[in-house]
């Protein structure tokens, strides 16, 4: 089975409409969210509709960076 790299979104918003931080998803599940309303799961488990794309800087869900991190290229 192949993967795909993850770009990341978010899920979690703080109370200034900020996301509390991003999670990688599969990024051709991305523009299918954010279009249709379908949920994405998140590297770390978490189901969410894409509401928010990261800018670069963005903080980034722990969980899903460990898991990134530990994918090799082309995963």
């Amino acid at each position: 089975m192949t993967k795909e790299r993850p770009d990341t979104t978010t899920d979690e918003t703080t109370d200034d409409d900020a996301p509390k931080f991003f999670h990688y998803v599969k990024k051709n599940k991305i523009a299918e969210s954010a279009v249709m309303g379908t949920h994405v799961v998140a590297l770390c488990g978490e189901v969410f509709p894409v509401t928010k794309s990261a800018k670069p800087g963005s903080p980034v869900c722990p969980e899903c960076k460990k898991i990134y991190e530990g994918l090799r290229p082309g995963e």
